[in-house]
């Protein structure tokens, strides 16, 4: 595993090394493609391609992964021409930057293409897709993936491999590798075994650990690549309010940042066990805090197996709302002091543990909002009389959002489906009593889609965090809110 995640390395190296030249890029790839051998050398770069280019088709991959293959094959042999890899990853360069090119497409390669020699290779091989929110990969029936296995074993390695990778490209590399190779393994002795259907149901079976923890990482990874650490924090003292609105402020503070920190040290990490360690210990540290304030968490941590806890924990639904006292503005001189994070944060805790099931956007975009405030008023020149105009002005549509969120939520969490759909179809007919059925039935689609893609916990960051206000606001009438 050490000689493969070089090649990661490397990849990594690259884009922060403009200085070390030509030759010190030519040597490692070089060494690589030699240690690894050429099948060895193509799987990996499918691998980091296909993670790197997470919305290419699979030819786009292929067809850089050929040219990168073809390179190595060329010019890190022994006797090759001197100036051959220079030539060659010129080539392959201006190729990027050509009017047909048949690389993955970019958003920034025509910048990439304005630089010159080793400038526009580096800033080529730094361009990377953001991930995805949905997988496309669709495991296919045991006859059908034996017959495709049969049929072509290494079109069928490859195709899964970018399919996989593609779908986790922020699943840490080291369990990617290993997850990926498992499978193919495991595929290429079930599919000749004289019950391939029992043989693949056991070897699935025993490989449900890995494979969960290969799909948890890439989102949370997802989540810290388009959050950042401060951001991610956040994200998780919102989820952890939610799921456990009776535990300390001090408890799922210390969780959130414990949970950002782990993502920090192992979500690019090189060592192979880093995340398996990482949500070990900080399942454990779950497990010591939530259990005395939450009989749901409690019950999971009896679990003996520490990546069952987390997954027991991490699939809880949210709570239901606590009761509060009127909370209590934090002073001026508070959030234009040291005190000044702690304090918006006490206000998130309040408002999460008021609408636990408010979709998570809504909870963020009051953060987002009070820190506005705090930065405007904190050095303006009537500190009091600012925080005084711009405080409603900034929560009072971010409440309602909030209490109509929670609302429908709390409707989509508490009844089966089709009882929802029925309540959604009652409340846009009032609401709507001139539209066509076709009317009504396309936004009833809409509407149990957003609720069942954004009424959870971990619901996908980018497309609720688009969707929630328009969805919200349209959605929540009077009567589809109400809970009986």
């Amino acid at each position: 595993m050490k000689v493969v995640i070089s090649i990661f390395l490397l990849v990594l190296t690259c884009s922060h090394a403009l200085e070390r030249g030509r030759d010190y890029f030519q040597e490692k790839i070089c060494q690589e493609f030699n240690s690894l051998g050429k099948d060895k050398f193509r799987s990996i770069s499918i691998v980091l391609n296909s993670r790197k280019y997470s919305s290419a088709t699979y030819e786009e991959v292929i067809s850089i992964v050929n040219e990168i293959v073809a390179l190595a094959e060329k010019c890190c042999v022994e006797g090759a021409d001197a100036e051959c890899y220079t030539t060659e990853s010129s080539a392959l360069s201006a190729k990027s930057c050509g009017p047909n090119s048949p690389f993955p497409k970019h958003a920034d390669t025509p910048k990439c293409c304005t630089e010159e020699g080793l400038s526009r290779k580096l800033c080529l091989a730094a361009l990377k897709h953001p991930p995805k929110e949905f997988f496309t990969y669709a495991e296919p029936s045991n006859d059908e993936l034996c017959e495709a296995f049969k049929k072509d074993p290494i079109e069928f390695a490859e195709r899964f491999l970018y399919e996989y990778s593609s779908d986790h490209s922020h699943t840490p590399l080291p369990l990617l590798l290993t997850s990926t190779t498992t499978y193919l393994s495991i595929v290429g002795t079930c599919c000749a075994h004289a019950q391939p259907a029992v043989c693949l149901l056991k070897e699935r079976l025993e490989r449900k650990s890995l494979r969960t923890l290969t799909h948890l990482s890439n989102k949370a990874c997802s989540r810290y690549a388009l959050f950042g650490k401060a951001k991610t924090k956040l994200s998780y003292f919102i989820t952890f309010t939610q799921r456990s609105p009776n535990a300390s402020f001090e408890d799922i503070l210390s969780l959130a940042e414990d949970s950002a920190e782990v993502l920090s040290k192992c979500c690019d990490s090189l060592e192979e066990d880093c995340i398996q360690k990482g949500v070990l210990a900080h399942t454990a540290k779950i497990c010591e805090k939530l259990p005395a304030r939450d009989e749901r968490v409690e019950h999971c941590c009896s679990e003996v197996n520490g990546l069952r806890k987390y997954l027991c924990i991490y699939s809880l639904p949210w709570a239901k709302p606590v009761d509060l006292p009127d909370y209590v503005p934090s002073s001026e001189e508070v959030l234009c002091g040291e005190g000044q994070e702690r304090a918006l944060y006490d206000y998130v805790y309040y408002m999460t543990r008021t609408f636990p099931r408010a979709p998570e956007a809504i909870h963020t975009a009051l953060y987002d909002a009070g820190q506005k405030v705090v930065n405007a008023c904190c050095s303006a020149p009537d500190v009091h009389a600012c925080f005084n105009q711009k405080r409603p002005e900034a929560t009072s549509e971010l409440f309602q959002l909030l209490s109509k969120g929670n609302q429908l939520c709390d409707a989509y969490t508490d009844h089966p489906f089709l009882d929802f759909k029925k309540r959604l179809r009652e409340a846009f007919i009032k609401m709507f009593p001139t539209a066509t059925e076709d009317t009504i039935s396309t936004m009833i689609e809409q509407r149990a889609t957003f609720a069942s893609t954004c009424c959870l916990l971990n619901a996908p960051p980018l497309y609720c965090g688009l969707k929630v206000k328009t969805e919200v606001a349209q959605t929540c009438t009077a009567d589809l809110c109400m809970k009986n």
